[in-house]
């Protein structure tokens, strides 16, 4: 059994979307989508919207365009990163994406860059 670990799914979310939100809600399921298998080997998933969009929310902002956006998007995935245990980065040009890979090589976490990369996640479901 592998030790649970905390893993950000770090990729497209804003990138060429125009901030549509119908674009955007498709990229934030993109990123969802490596969430089951995830925890299904037993660890934590952890996606940075999950976070930084109801933040906003709170703070009375519906629109990603918004300035304060700027304020919570990276900083919310560099506080994760804080104390995540590895980041899956997905495929896709993404800025905020590719800084959550430096920041995590800078605290020395790992970065993978497929699933079957992550530990357990290739592995065969127990027998119940």
């Amino acid at each position: 059994m592998t030790a649970s670990l905390m893993i950000l799914i770090a990729g497209p979310y804003r990138s060429g979307t125009g901030d549509d939100p119908v674009l955007l809600r498709r990229n934030l399921d993109r990123l969802e989508e490596a969430a089951w298998p995830i925890f299904r080997a037993g660890h934590l998933p952890m996606i940075g919207e999950w976070v930084a969009l109801p933040v906003l929310a709170s703070a009375g902002v519906t629109d990603v365009a918004h300035p304060l956006a700027a304020d919570v998007m990276y900083p919310t995935a560099e506080r994760l990163l804080e104390r995540c245990d590895g980041v899956l980065r997905l495929p896709g040009e993404s800025q905020g994406a590719d800084q959550d890979v430096v920041i995590a090589r800078r605290l020395g976490i790992p970065v993978y860059t497929s699933l079957d990369e992550v530990p357990g996640v290739g592995a065969p479901l127990p027998q119940p």
